[in-house]
């Protein structure tokens, strides 16, 4: 089979999230989205770590499932999945800030343990690191070295994934307080580390400029806030969902090819193309951002409302045009400054990859109105109810199937994004970019 997975999600115990982001929420979204995995995050706080234990029971081998008494209703019915169908992975979210070679540095790194004995056991030990009860993303002065270290020890199934690595403020390689590599940051451990998230500002395309990250698999997650936005980011894995076939396959990684026809292809082009067989595993590869998206995909100054890219960036001395205030470099320009190749090189653990919008911004653009206004989520509903999960809707149902439900604007939205002809003004300095689909001319011509 083939499974989404989204492995960097944050509860309500985070700071800025949601308070549906409980089990019910999680679950809730996951199965209206059509994801089988989602993380727990969070788990060292132990408030959360309690309703872990209260609510979830093993399924299968390292993965969770709902208790029948704490499995909700869906939101929409909609056919093929349902809350109890999905399952949670323990995972938690660390921010480490800490002074290393002279600098101040802050890296956020995804931890993943196999069972609750170990998470707890691995929560008792970093109690002793610091303060695990203020939040959900807990902030400790370890290094991140040490604390891969810390989960290796706990745990030798235990696995971390650096989070959103090119972001400037909290990430292994960001350029306010990164490195220039992964050996700078783990050292002698970097060989345990299995893959490397990209991050909503940047996508493998990006990523495989830069040879050093050659070895590591590209992981791309929602690092979600908010239940809704569980998926925007997402990962396909093949075979049976289980903790050790997710951790092997990051370990092996995807096929290392790509061509334009699978690209934009649909699911059971994937499959065949890629020889996926009944019960086998593998990573096949991410839904992304268009990474302009991202809201630190370009240099700039949120303050002035300034956007640079990085030639005008170096030709105004990395200052502000507008007050003299340093530029916050963005994640295009941190790929340009440790690039060894042009763009177009395929590196060999590379999996597939596919640009995509959330399913209700592509209903809001055809309306023309906000994702929160009604008719925008009428329209959302109804599409679920009628053709099933988003993603599935997104990614690989046929558009001859999705014509029968849907009316014609959007069956033209949905191709248009999967064949990226849309407009982007890019994300900067902490600004969402902004994509659109149509012009008003030419949505008044659809009726």
């Amino acid at each position: 089979m083939i499974y989404f997975a989204d492995l960097h999600v944050h509860s309500r115990y985070s700071r800025a999230t949601s308070k549906d982001c409980d089990l019910n929420g999680l679950s809730q979204w996951a199965a209206l989205k059509g994801i089988n995995v989602v993380a727990t995050g969070d788990f060292t706080h132990p408030e959360w770590r309690k309703e872990l234990h209260d609510n979830l029971e093993p399924r299968e081998d390292g993965l969770f499932g709902l208790k029948p008494e704490s499995t909700p209703s869906p939101l929409i019915d909609s056919s093929g999945f349902a809350p109890s169908d999905m399952r949670f992975i323990l995972n938690v979210e660390i921010s480490s800030i800490y002074k290393k070679n002279g600098k101040v540095r802050k890296a956020h790194n995804l931890i993943f343990m196999p069972d609750m004995e170990t998470m707890d056991d691995f929560c008792t030990r970093l109690g002793k690191r610091g303060n695990l009860n203020s939040d959900g993303r807990p902030i400790l002065g370890l290094d991140c070295r040490d604390l891969l270290e810390i989960a290796l020890e706990t745990s030798e199934r235990s696995f971390a994934v650096p989070a959103h690595i090119w972001t400037p403020w909290f990430s292994a390689l960001g350029s306010k307080s990164g490195f220039d590599s992964m050996e700078e940051c783990f050292e002698d451990l970097t060989e345990h580390v299995l893959a490397l998230e990209t991050g909503l500002s940047s996508d493998p395309e990006m990523n495989f400029r830069v040879s050093e990250l050659d070895r590591f698999t590209l992981v791309s997650n929602s690092d979600s806030h908010s239940p809704s936005r569980l998926g925007r980011e997402v990962n396909i894995f093949s075979g049976q969902p289980s903790y050790p076939s997710i951790r092997e396959a990051l370990r092996i990684g995807g096929a290392g090819s790509r061509n334009t026809e699978n690209f934009l292809g649909p699911r059971q082009s994937i499959m065949e193309d890629r020889r996926v067989k009944s019960g086998a595993s593998g990573f096949v590869g991410t839904i992304e951002f268009f990474p302009e998206e991202g809201k630190y995909h370009m240099d700039g100054h949120r303050k002035c409302g300034i956007c640079l890219d990085p030639e005008k960036t170096e030709a105004l001395g990395g200052k502000c045009p507008v007050c003299g205030h340093a530029i916050t470099v963005g994640v295009m320009n941190r790929v340009n400054q440790l690039a060894d190749r042009p763009y177009g090189h395929t590196p060999p653990k590379a999996g597939y990859y596919w640009r995509m919008l959330p399913l209700i911004e592509i209903v809001a653009d055809c309306l023309g109105c906000g994702v929160q206004a009604k008719k925008a989520k009428d329209l959302h509903c109804r599409l679920i109810r009628d053709l099933g999960p988003e993603l599935d809707i997104l990614w690989s149902l046929p558009l001859e199937v999705v014509e029968t439900c849907a009316p014609p604007i959007f069956v033209e939205a949905l191709r248009r994004v999967r064949a990226e002809q849309v407009r982007i003004d890019a994300g900067y300095d902490g600004e969402y970019g902004k994509v659109s689909i149509f012009e008003d001319s030419e949505r008044k011509a659809f009726g």
